[in-house]
């Protein structure tokens, strides 16, 4: 790294900083009398790592800064939040932390964890989970789109919160094309027959098998009862009642929440969203790769704003909450004072892992661009972003940007700030990555042995 970050100076400096001695500031960040300079031009260099946007004075290299500080400030506030819910985690279970989080120390808090559910429980717990989705923000993509094209002098004739963007991968949203895919159209329901797959709660009026938590009348072995001994857990029969589907599936009787339904020819129809491919454009949040649309009908520096503009959104992607639901029986014997207490240490579990399991899936989404162990970004936003910084290390490579002859240290000093922070985020988070998996594995499989 040492040998890129010198090669970065010598091949930039030597070559663009002779021509400050023309257009340089003067003392105390005044323009010197030059025309055309101001104070974002002649203040002080900005850094990466206090989130300041100009720090080039070209919006086609700054949102690569730009992208590059909210990444690395997302990495830093999952870890330390995962670190802090951890340690919080290990207080609730006593167990002792005297190092850093690693994974053996997250498997003795998981150890902790399975001995108190094994000591109150009758079998295990019963977990229902619908995992996190992580997607690109498209309003993102296609403000930074708009922004860089006027700075660049283009006449931004789109507005921006009504764009949409070319998604290679799942659109989530209004897609101005066709949409397909199995179960791929998204139609609100509040209590009506879906005939494709709901997604929510299936009431049944006719005992039927159900696919997650069932609240009523069990033919069968259910996992949790309540003093009544209605089921309020997973029935290993039918069920007659309402149940609340753990996953997307199909439902005998009436669906409140979200009904999917295999498009026909012509795509979604009506009030239904896209949740599957667009051929077409999409507004929303697209799952993969994309490309954000010219905002100016003429405009030579489209392509290198949509890079920018990409790295950005990419950046920002943002995670849905996973949706998680625990049953449980007291195994025979816990006494009452005993069961309180076993409430409120698995409550804070709930809160605490939750969290966890949504930042761990923009962590992954980030650092692998996997979500939910498939590959959804190809390659990797971190990994993009570091290959198009790293292509910045030579003089030519800054030709087709108008820097200021004022800011050319400040570029030099800014892409040598992000070699440690591109390292982190390309080999440093190791460790991280795998504590988190270590818990997310153990939480959703309900803390069995084995998970």
């Amino acid at each position: 790294m040492k040998k890129y970050l010198f090669g970065l100076g010598a091949l930039v400096a030597p070559s663009l900083i002779g021509a400050m001695v023309v257009t340089g500031c003067g003392e105390d960040g005044d323009d010197g009398g030059l025309p055309g300079l101001g104070d974002d031009v002649c203040g002080p260099c900005g850094t990466i790592a206090t989130g300041d946007v100009g720090i080039s004075g070209d919006a086609r290299l700054d949102g690569f800064f730009e992208a590059l500080g909210n990444m690395n400030s997302a990495t830093l506030t999952i870890q330390g939040d995962f670190e802090a819910n951890i340690r919080a985690l290990a207080a609730v279970y006593d167990v002792e932390i005297t190092g850093a989080i690693d994974a053996e120390v997250v498997g003795q808090v998981n150890a902790a964890i399975q001995a108190d559910i094994e000591a109150n429980v009758s079998g295990s717990l019963s977990v229902d989970y619908q995992p996190a989705r992580c997607q690109a923000n498209v309003s993102v993509a296609v403000d930074a789109q708009a922004k860089c094209e006027a700075k660049a002098g283009c006449e931004v004739e789109v507005n921006p919160g009504q764009a949409s963007v070319t998604c290679e991968g799942t659109c989530s949203g209004s897609c101005e094309g066709t949409c397909s895919g199995n179960f791929a159209c998204e139609v609100q329901s509040g209590g009506v027959a879906c005939e494709g797959q709901c997604e929510g709660a299936c009431t049944l009026e006719t005992a039927a098998a159900c696919s997650g938590t069932c609240r009523g009348t069990c033919n069968g072995t259910c996992s949790a009862e309540d003093g009544n001994g209605n089921c309020q857990g997973k029935c290993d029969g039918t069920c007659q009642g309402t149940c609340e589907l753990s996953v997307a599936a199909e439902c005998s009787g009436s669906c409140t929440g979200k009904c999917l339904v295999t498009p026909p020819s012509g795509g979604c129809e009506g009030s239904a969203s896209c949740r599957g491919s667009c051929e077409g454009s999409c507004t929303g949040g697209c799952e993969g790769n994309f490309t954000p649309p010219s905002a100016s009908a003429m405009c030579d520096a489209s392509v290198d704003c949509q890079a920018s503009a990409r790295a950005e959104a990419n950046a920002s992607l943002e995670c849905t909450p996973p949706q998680l639901k625990i049953d449980y029986a007291f195994a025979a014997g816990v006494e009452a004072n005993a069961q309180a207490e076993f409430t409120a240490r698995l409550a804070e579990l709930k809160v605490r892992g939750v969290a966890i399991v949504q930042g761990a899936a923009k962590y992954q989404a980030l650092l692998t661009g996997e979500v939910n162990g498939e590959v959804v970004f190809e390659p990797s936003p971190a990994a993009a972003l570091a290959t198009s910084l790293r292509g910045f290390a030579s003089a030519s490579a800054f030709a087709k940007f108008d820097i200021p002859a004022a800011k050319i240290t400040c570029v030099v000093d800014a892409v040598a700030e992000a070699g440690p922070i591109l390292t982190r985020l390309t080999t440093g988070t190791t460790t991280n990555l795998q504590a988190q998996a270590e818990f997310v594995t153990a939480f959703t499989g309900g803390f069995r042995a084995g998970t």
